[in-house]
């Protein structure tokens, strides 16, 4: 474990001293308040060196993100490995965040489609860099075709993870042979590339003291809007108004009903990898959506 006392002194020089470092739990690393001595309050998350990458790769998100100026990100001061504990860490600025309000839901609405509309480019699906879904690894690099990166740079990896987790063998056949046909569910419909959070359910989104969107934890990716609607259907929590005027303003595509089975998959998959069993039903009837069984 990380002796902040001493590392962040060690970092930033003398003049950065920890008044209290709180342990504040966290699902795959630990996460800290850090209070210095001038009463700066930072947030820090730290894990086994071997996170470094992960770290490194929510950085590059979150800075991504702030370069847009559609919503609020914590600010990333410091991300790498404390060579004497064996330890990553990432540090941000501290935000007082609380849950999304029914108030600011079509503010979020906007800010988040001029947030899709903010892709750097918009000619190309993925992102610069392979970065995570969770703790998840997600495969990235650059190519011009969506529904191709989808299957190849998403579902095929999630699936392959699957089997081995023990998935059924008979839906993940049935799942490999519709994945043959999927360009029919993009024959009308040429999605243009947009900024996605990439990991966006209802406790990747709050608001801040001041009424601000912020976004946290993010998986950055270039891809199709309707992916991120879908990832934010799944798991629900968001005020409804949100929904009805994200809807509106980002001119949804009449097919999407069409299209989300399989983009709810691949967050079905990874949670069947991450947490168990407890996600195949609901992964079987996703594919059986799919292939019309």
């Amino acid at each position: 474990m990380i002796d902040w006392s001493t590392y962040l002194p060690a970092l930033f020089g003398h003049a950065t001293q920890v008044a209290e470092a709180t342990a504040l739990g966290g699902q795959f690393d630990r996460h800290w308040r850090l209070t210095l001595q001038d009463g700066t309050r930072w947030f820090a998350k730290t894990a086994p060196a071997a996170a470094a990458d992960r770290f490194a790769a929510e950085a590059d998100g979150l800075s991504a993100l702030a370069q847009t100026g559609a919503v609020r990100v914590p600010e990333v001061i410091a991300h790498g490995v404390d060579a004497d504990s064996d330890t990553a860490y990432l540090i941000l600025t501290w935000l007082d965040l609380r849950p999304l309000s029914a108030a600011r839901a079509e503010a979020a609405a906007r800010a988040l489609v001029a947030l899709h509309e903010a892709a750097p480019f918009p000619d190309r699906f993925g992102w610069h860099r392979d970065n995570y879904l969770g703790a998840t690894p997600q495969q990235n690099g650059w190519e011009p075709n969506w529904a191709h990166f989808f299957v190849t740079r998403r579902i095929k990896p999630q699936l392959s993870w699957a089997k081995r987790n023990g998935f059924s063998r008979d839906a993940a056949a049935r799942l490999e042979e519709a994945l043959e046909g999927l360009p029919a569910l993009f024959l009308e419909y040429a999605p243009r590339a947009a900024l996605l959070h990439g990991d966006l359910w209802y406790g990747n989104i709050a608001e801040s003291a001041t009424g601000e969107v912020v976004l946290i934890d993010p998986a950055v990716h270039q891809g199709d809007h309707e992916s991120e609607l879908a990832m934010m259907e799944l798991f629900g929590g968001f005020p409804p108004a949100f929904y009805a005027a994200y809807r509106k303003l980002s001119g949804l595509h009449r097919d999407y009903e069409r299209r989300k089975p399989l983009y709810t998959l691949y967050h079905i998959l990874n949670h069947f990898n991450l947490f168990g069993s407890g996600y195949a039903r609901e992964a079987e009837r996703l594919i059986a959506r799919l292939t019309g069984g």
